[in-house]
């Protein structure tokens, strides 16, 4: 099994020795993102702000590697106040459309940054890997096994 990097200029660099995401075979598992403002690399301020940036750039690596929100079956939710959790329902579900991936949200002690919110995700590229280099897709043909 190979395992490739992803990499994307439209979500913040990693801030340690990790990857924004790491795809293996048709699986991709993106690196928790906090509410950075890639272009700043600054913490975009309150948690409605925190929560969207986070989903624009869990999108733009999932673009990376040729996938969308969508394709994400499994998210994990940091936040360090459960009492914002209704506000990050409300606007985690103008990301997603249903079936919505399972979830599990945490209420935590601190963040990165200081930030609010932190969400970490698996996604099934459905039927093809992205290359890449080039961004496209490689058909993965079911009846070879490759």
């Amino acid at each position: 099994m190979t395992k490739d990097a992803i990499h994307s200029p439209d979500a913040p660099a990693a801030i340690g020795p990790y990857s924004q995401a790491i795809r293996a075979g048709h699986t991709l598992y993106l690196s928790g993102q906090i509410g950075l403002d890639p272009k700043t690399m600054t913490m975009v301020e309150g948690v409605d702000a925190q929560a969207h940036q986070v989903f624009r750039n869990l999108r733009a690596v999932a673009a990376a590697a040729g996938g969308r929100l969508d394709d994400i079956v499994k998210l994990s939710i940091l936040m360090t106040n459960l009492g914002d959790f209704a506000k990050v329902n409300e606007i985690m579900a103008t990301y997603f459309s249903t079936p919505y991936p399972a979830r599990a949200t945490y209420q935590v002690a601190a963040l990165p940054r200081g930030g609010l919110i932190e969400v970490e995700a698996v996604a099934v590229l459905p039927g093809a890997a992205a290359n890449p280099q080039t961004g496209a897709r490689e058909t993965f043909d079911q009846t070879k096994g490759q």
